[in-house]
């Protein structure tokens, strides 16, 4: 009972335990993540605000909107030149054998370069002097005068300097002057874009073309605009992503200065930099922005630390397989990893929370979801890591409570049988020695010097194991007497047979040697002499008998006062058994003559030997006899009576078997069942 209270309560203290603490672990993983989309929301959004103020502050400045006058002139004067045909083809050569196998092998597709190739003398001339035939951007922004003698050259080398510091500072991917009329004055890097015209030329009818109209038609020189991420082919196909700002000065618009945001920056926001682990993050979780096409708006965590791990489990979760390779390719997930996740549906609905469900990779994770309040921008912002992380100390938690209960329960278990085994201990002892008792062990006492009811009945105990023992041993006194007695009386394979629980006990034996001697003058020879003498000495004699048998493997079967019945081969069956009996008479023989010796006596013996089957069990039922017999054993008894003279007398068939070793001599015939029979006289001779 203890046992089961004890264990109850530690079960239900753990249970109450996992429950609270499970909650509890459960509650600070969410504000955790909820910390965390607070915080890459307010930067991202600080990001894109210092972002516009800044440029609403290089527009109104003096330097831009000089910039953007004297660009537009001067490119204005290039319009009114013919390019020299050298300069085009050399272009030409440059769409042909560079930027258009550049951006197919990118994207995958097959671009006609006639589609890129520069139809104004401007942007011809401009990009067959500026533009890098390598596509060696980073050293093409710091030319500010190619050599030309043109007056874009001179305006360059003013004002190049200025745009540069602006695009190393900030880290912007580019910078574009862009006039009144759609015409792209001034490149920073001097890319395919130079010179075009953003609403007429090969890349109208993309982001930058429409933030253009929307800058120029504000009328407000600190107006800004953000475009989402579009692929921009003059980047190599590349997500770009625009912030522009109206150039002009006194209520007039001159042009529009367009920032390409870069997108390292968007990425070491949300990715902390690449410390995931020292933002709490873990091993899995991160954040993340998606567009309203649920398609990422940076890059992914996985991507950035294992390239085939995210192409596995991309492609697992539903990605196309060319889109995940082209993700790895690229080392990039904007505009190309889907986010179709709960979490990114409610936050486009404008909803802000948590939750646990399924993650754009696949898995559960824990998410924190909210919309991002940038203006031009319907982006969401997501912070989320994968559920088997996040409740990992749940599962420690769990873990060592299982064990801090099954500890208590182990102790007290402990205990408990250590309390049983002190109670107990008194009862086992005793039980033992009853079940030694049982055993037959009558020896066994307990320890009596308890002063209780256990000492009470071990002492009781121990009365009746002494008792029990001194009846054992007189039992064991009369079954050993009863042995020894039964002995004597038949043999002992006879003797188990009947302990056993045999009542007709009965054999019959093949070829055994029967003897049967009557002893002659024993009457005269006691008469006169007390009881005890005539005992005494009838003993001697049949012990010397039974000696003698003993040592010739001669088995006694029956003894009278004046008669002895062996055989030989009946118990244990011998070969030899004929000789073995004969060789018994003689030795009898010789024990007669011995003791008629010792004491004057003149006793003879008449002895009978004959062999065939006999037949040997126990006779009676309350006086049981051992006894034998068969043709042998009556053909025995009256060969030696045959001549009523003293001697050995044997059968026919004992001389056929021993008359090359014994002489014989007839000595008459016996009648019998079968007819008269030949009786032989040993007359000398030893057997071997």
């Amino acid at each position: 009972m203890l046992l089961l209270v004890s264990v109850g309560a530690s079960v239900v203290t753990g249970i109450v335990g996992y429950l609270s603490g499970s909650e509890s672990l459960r509650q600070a993983s969410f504000e955790r993540l909820t910390e965390l989309r607070e915080s890459r929301a307010r930067e991202i959004t600080n990001y894109y605000r210092q972002t516009a103020d800044s440029l609403v502050v290089y527009t109104r400045g003096t330097t831009v909107v000089d910039a953007m006058n004297r660009y537009h002139d001067a490119f204005q004067e290039l319009e009114e030149q013919p390019v020299e045909p050298a300069r085009a083809a050399e272009v030409d050569r440059f769409y042909t054998d560079t930027f258009v196998p550049a951006l197919n092998e990118r994207t995958g597709d097959t671009a006609d370069p006639e589609a890129f190739i520069p139809t104004n003398p401007a942007q011809t001339y401009l990009q067959s002097v500026y533009t890098p035939t390598d596509l060696d951007y980073d050293q093409a922004i710091t030319v500010d005068d190619a050599g030309d003698g043109s007056s874009w050259s001179a305006v360059n080398a003013t004002y190049n300097d200025y745009f540069r510091e602006i695009i190393n500072r900030f880290g912007y991917e580019d910078a574009l002057l862009i006039d009144d009329e759609g015409d792209v004055v001034y490149s920073a890097f001097k890319g395919p874009d130079l010179g075009t015209n953003v609403l007429t030329g090969p890349y109208q009818g993309g982001v930058l073309g429409d933030g253009f109209t929307k800058a120029l038609r504000s009328n407000a020189v600190d107006y800004t605009g953000i475009t989402d991420f579009e692929r921009y082919q003059p980047s190599l196909n590349v997500p770009t992503q625009w912030i522009f700002s109206p150039v002009g000065q006194d209520g007039r618009i001159d042009g529009v200065l367009a920032l390409q945001v870069p997108i390292e920056q968007i990425n070491s926001i949300m990715t902390s930099g690449g410390e995931w682990k020292q933002d709490g993050l873990g091993e899995t979780g991160e954040t993340y922005l998606a567009g309203p096409d649920q398609l990422m708006r940076s890059t992914s965590r996985l991507l950035i630390e294992d390239p085939k791990a995210y192409l596995k489990q991309s492609v697992a979760a539903g990605t196309p397989p060319q889109d995940a390779q082209r993700a790895v390719d690229v080392k990039g997930t904007i505009e190309i990893q889907p986010t179709r996740t709960q979490s990114v549906e409610r936050a486009l609905a404008g909803e802000t929370g948590t939750l646990i469900g399924r993650g754009y990779l696949g898995g559960e994770n824990l998410t924190a979801y909210t919309p991002l309040d940038i203006d031009g921008l319907q982006w969401v912002l997501v912070a989320r890591i994968d559920a088997s992380e996040a409740f990992a100390p749940v599962t420690d938690f769990t873990r060592n409570l299982i064990i801090s209960v099954l500890a208590i329960v182990v102790v007290v278990s402990l205990l408990s049988l250590l309390l049983a085994q002190v109670f107990a201990r008194p009862v086992r002892s005793l039980v033992g020695a009853v079940r030694r008792v049982a055993a037959g062990d009558y020896s066994v006492e307990v320890p009596g010097n308890r002063r209780d009811e256990f000492g009470d009945l071990g002492a009781a105990f121990n009365d009746m194991s002494r008792s029990l023992r001194v009846k054992q041993e007189l039992i064991d006194e009369q079954r050993a007497e009863n042995e020894k007695l039964l002995l004597t009386l038949m043999p002992a394979t006879v003797a188990k047979r009947y302990k056993e629980g045999e009542e007709t006990i009965s054999e019959v034996h093949q070829d055994v040697s029967v003897i049967f001697a009557d002893l002659v003058g024993f009457d005269d020879l006691t008469r006169g002499l007390d009881p005890e003498r005539e005992l005494s000495m009838l003993n001697a004699l049949v012990r010397s008998f039974d000696e003698a048998a003993e040592r010739l493997g001669i088995e006694q079967v029956r003894t009278l006062r004046e008669g002895y019945l062996a055989s030989c081969g009946l118990i244990v069956p011998r070969v030899d058994n004929v000789r073995r009996t004969l060789d018994f008479a003689l030795e009898m023989r010789t024990i007669v003559e011995r003791f008629n010796a010792q004491h004057q006596a003149d006793l003879t013996l008449r002895i009978g030997v004959d062999t065939g089957v006999v037949t040997s069990g126990l006779v009676g039922r309350t006086s049981l006899a051992y006894d034998m017999w068969g043709d042998a054993v009556s053909l025995a008894n009256q060969v030696q009576s045959v001549s009523g003279r003293a001697g050995i007398f044997v059968s026919q068939r004992v001389r056929d078997r021993m008359q090359d070793t014994v002489t014989f001599e007839a000595a008459g015939t016996v009648e019998t069942r079968g007819g008269p029979q030949a009786v032989w006289q040993v007359v000398a001779g030893t057997t071997s």
